[in-house]
């Protein structure tokens, strides 16, 4: 008797933790590109330590980028990826159930150009007959460095863009001489900027560029409406904190990317202080032109082709009102 009492007893306490089960929030994890490497991610760190995702979150898987996070999307574990658009609307027009569902990267200020301290090179008008540096082919560096040279009022013949292998890598290569400019982003750019000179910034030359996205299944943005809410609200609510408060923002920062006080501070202060029309940091709203204008400068370096329309493949219904521009 006493021994069914006991299996009654526990019985209950596991319809009990069924139940729990079935009605508690998920949490999960997302995926956002280079994070702890690449400024765009940083107020993915805010807003984690901040609690801004509500709990609803347990942890940031990091990638490579482009195609792999694409790929990790699509496997169905995760429902959440921050990601480049180029690679969402090349998987998109290969029919990819994928949706874009937030703007997150507005402009490319986190780029920067860099000589040696020494060097003659003052400006980009000074290009000509340079070699100047970039991390891979069909790279977002090697586009903006061939938008440089046009926007030099050079010919593409009058510069060598030369492969390094990564961003860390053009530094090297700078030292050692086998360029004569390489592409910094933020932190590095903040991190190496008195024992090098920059002679342009992304800031100052592209205004407006989309380099980062949100992006979801069909599957999620049917049946996981409120997690990408909370993720999207989260993120904008890092946003909005990092601006307000850019030194706490800035301790956090140093501590998830393993940085200096001083040169996470810089760069986050350089990137909202940027001097671009739009914020670096978007809260989601959508940059039509920017999304046009990364898309014109990956064609000038074959990552991709045609004409595409951003429209059909953008879901503004996880954003408040006020941040939808399609109505």
């Amino acid at each position: 008797m006493q021994f069914m009492r006991k299996l009654r007893w526990c019985l209950s306490l596991a319809l009990v933790a069924c139940a729990l089960g079935a009605t508690a929030p998920r949490a999960e994890q997302i995926v956002v590109s280079n994070y702890g490497v690449s400024a765009s991610g940083m107020p993915f760190a805010v807003a984690m330590e901040k609690g801004f995702f509500d709990g609803k979150v347990t942890g940031i898987l990091s990638s490579q980028g482009g195609g792999t996070t694409v790929r990790n999307l699509l496997a169905g574990d995760i429902a959440y990826a921050e990601v480049s658009p180029i690679a969402v609307a090349t998987a998109i027009r290969q029919n990819a159930p994928l949706k874009i569902i937030s703007n997150n990267v507005q402009t490319v200020s986190e780029f920067g150009w860099m000589v040696k301290i020494d060097s003659p090179i003052k400006s980009i008008a000074d290009l000509k007959g340079r070699k100047l540096g970039y991390s891979s082919p069909r790279s977002v560096s090697q586009a903006l460095g061939m938008l440089i040279v046009e926007k030099a009022g050079l010919k593409p013949s009058d510069v060598e863009l030369v492969m390094t292998g990564g961003l860390g890598e053009a530094l090297v290569a700078l030292d050692l001489g086998a360029i004569d400019v390489a592409p910094a982003t933020e932190p590095l750019l903040s991190k190496y900027r008195d024992k090098y000179r920059v002679i342009a910034t992304a800031d100052a030359l592209f205004p407006s560029m989309s380099n980062v996205v949100g992006v979801t299944t069909q599957a999620a943005a049917e049946k996981r409406g409120d997690f990408l809410r909370a993720i999207v609200a989260g993120r904008a609510k890092a946003v909005a904190f990092m601006k307000e408060h850019p030194e706490e923002a800035a301790a956090i920062v140093a501590k998830v990317y393993k940085l200096e006080q001083p040169v996470a501070l810089q760069a986050v202060s350089n990137l909202i202080g940027a001097k671009a029309g739009l914020p670096y940091w978007s809260t989601g709203k959508f940059d039509l032109a920017g999304l046009k204008e990364m898309w014109r400068a990956q064609i000038l370096v074959g990552a991709a082709d045609g004409d595409i329309d951003w429209t059909k493949m953008i879901d503004e219904s996880f954003l408040p009102e006020s941040e939808r521009v399609l109505k």
